[in-house]
């Protein structure tokens, strides 16, 4: 249903809750910033969580103020590249947000100064 292009390499269906609904928020800097990242990288940016619904963030234990629920986040994967290297590549490009865990890296654009955190 969310087969919409709303970017060069992005459709809406990427960041749709992957809690069973096809329910979708999304900051609109959040798009530029991985659209950014993209074309940074030249390959894809693949999204592993979008945005999410109160319910489904508490089936995956997210953050009680995850900016998950405010269309602002994404986890994502990028082949080729280590979550250290993208969250250092998502630094220089202007994420607020950034987290690295072991398979794949946390970026948002929430308000305020930059946080960092491994997970």
């Amino acid at each position: 249903m969310n087969k919409i292009q709303i970017a060069k390499n992005f459709q809406l269906w990427e960041f749709q809750c992957r809690g069973g609904t096809q329910l979708v928020k999304l900051d609109n800097r959040l798009l530029e910033k991985l659209q950014q990242l993209r074309d940074r990288v030249g390959g894809p940016v693949n999204l592993t969580s979008g945005y999410r619904t109160l319910e489904h963030n508490q089936r995956v234990g997210g953050s009680p103020n995850s900016q998950h629920m405010l269309g602002r986040a994404a986890d994502i994967q990028v082949p080729g590249y280590s979550p250290e290297t993208i969250a250092r590549l998502a630094e220089e490009l202007g994420f607020t947000g950034i987290g690295t865990y072991p398979t794949f890296t946390h970026v948002d654009v929430r308000k305020g100064n930059l946080v960092k955190w491994r997970g």
